[in-house]
């Protein structure tokens, strides 16, 4: 039970230090001022006063021994209307202002505020500056004429503004603004100035409008002056203008005309060339592409015989070649090879006679006319080898004769003269088998 209590006395007491704390900690808003009372405090010019002063921040009370009070710094609107009051030269007016006042916060009008309107309310308040305020305006307006006060109303407010300050600051009270809405008086003298300003103002302005109207007319003879010089120098200026103009469009015409001789010169030195290009191109540019084809088939045709002499020169190696390797048999394999060729020769020699009938006759009826003639024609055979060697120089029978020999002699399983008899046979073949081998018996 115990533990218990001592908790709850604990949470008690602070509980009731906040509330002691909260009680007392005053709070100062930014348009008040915070007066606690109760303690001595010196102030900065050596005085001691029962009371300190905060302005904007907090501060603690000490219980029982301080009081706090507030004094509000809002502003206090005051309508001021002063009758009869006199001016200087004994007119009296009607002054009507609005002036905003409120309480001092600087020293040392604060500590006079405190001292003097603690505790009283704005209304009070209101009162006592309007009447401070009302006084000092009559003491403004007794030491300025009634033309000062009514057209110089920034040096009347100014005037006042300074006299009421000292009044307000001893009361503790501050003067914001100040206006003068009207001054006004009951005899016209007022009226009667302005007449007279306004007289003087029309009587001034007929003046400066009949100096204006002067002014003007003398200024309209000037301008319409200015205007025959300005007509006669823009007629100077447009004859000259125009004089240069046609100046220029001569000599833009001549320019012209010069421009399109030279453009007419250019098309014909064009025409010329154009006509040159095309002549060398039906001529010139066709001769020079028949050159060229012309060399170009020549090139083709040197190719061609060149490749056709390469062609032979490389048959001739081979030729050369197998004769090589043919050793004793090169004789007979180039007898065999140029037989034909011969044949040919020989043919040419009786290739114009004509043949038409070949008759035989057989005189002794027995049969052997036609036999005869072919045993004629093989006799004639050894007579033609005979006469070839005779016009050519190459004996042929003996060439043969020699070759069966060495043929008859040689081992028959040599595959060297194989390979080339084999070789050269087709050539040989078509020459023995055509007409032109027939035919060259025929005469015989």
């Amino acid at each position: 039970m115990e533990l218990m209590i001592i908790p709850v006395v604990l949470i008690l007491g602070i509980l009731a230090i906040l509330g002691i704390v909260r009680a007392n900690l005053k709070i100062c808003q930014p348009n008040e001022i915070l007066i606690f009372s109760g303690r001595k405090r010196q102030l900065g010019d050596g005085s001691r006063v029962g009371y300190r002063i905060i302005q904007g921040g907090r501060g603690f009370r000490i219980p029982i021994i301080e009081k706090v009070d507030r004094l509000i710094l809002n502003t206090i609107p005051i309508d001021l209307t002063v009758t009869n009051a006199y001016s200087k030269g004994g007119i009296p007016l009607t002054v009507r202002a609005i002036a905003n006042v409120k309480i001092a916060s600087y020293e040392p009008a604060l500590n006079n505020a405190v001292e003097r309107l603690l505790g009283k309310q704005l209304s009070e308040l209101a009162n006592l500056a309007k009447e401070t305020l009302e006084g000092n305006l009559r003491g403004v307006v007794a030491s300025l004429t009634p033309e000062e006060v009514n057209e110089d109303r920034l040096k009347f407010a100014k005037e006042l503004v300074e006299e009421a300050d000292n009044d307000l600051g001893a009361l503790g009270l501050q003067l914001d603004t100040l206006k003068i809405q009207s001054v006004e008086d009951d005899r016209g003298y007022l009226d009667a100035i302005g007449r007279q300003s306004t007289a003087h103002i029309i009587s001034t302005a007929e003046v400066v409008e009949a100096e204006n109207r002067e002014r003007a007319k003398l200024a309209e003879a000037e301008a319409d002056q200015a205007i025959v010089k300005a007509q006669n120098d823009v007629r100077i200026l447009k004859a000259q203008l125009s004089a240069k103009a046609s100046a220029e469009e001569a000599k833009i015409d001549v320019a012209a005309q010069v421009a399109r001789a030279k453009a007419e010169q250019e098309l014909a030195e064009q025409e010329i060339l154009l006509a040159e290009k095309r002549q060398r191109a039906e001529v010139v540019v066709k001769a020079e592409a028949s050159r060229s084809a012309k060399e170009q088939e020549a090139i083709g045709d040197a190719a061609r015989i060149l490749e056709d002499g390469q062609a032979e020169v490389d048959v001739l190696a081979k030729k050369l070649e197998i004769w090589k390797n043919a050793g004793s048999d090169a004789e007979r394999l180039f007898l065999i090879q140029m037989l034909p060729d011969i044949l040919k020769e020989i043919v040419k020699t009786v290739d114009n006679l004509q043949i038409d009938k070949i008759t035989v006759v057989d005189s002794g009826g027995s049969g052997q006319g036609v036999p005869a003639v072919f045993s004629q024609i093989a006799g004639s055979t050894p007579a033609l080898l005979e006469s070839l060697k005779t016009s050519t120089g190459i004996d042929i029978a003996g060439l043969l004769r020699r070759a069966s020999e060495s043929s008859g002699s040689a081992p028959q399983t040599t595959n060297p003269p194989a390979t080339t008899a084999i070789e050269v046979a087709p050539e040989v073949a078509p020459s023995t088998g055509d007409g032109e081998a027939g035919n060259s018996t025929t005469p015989g």
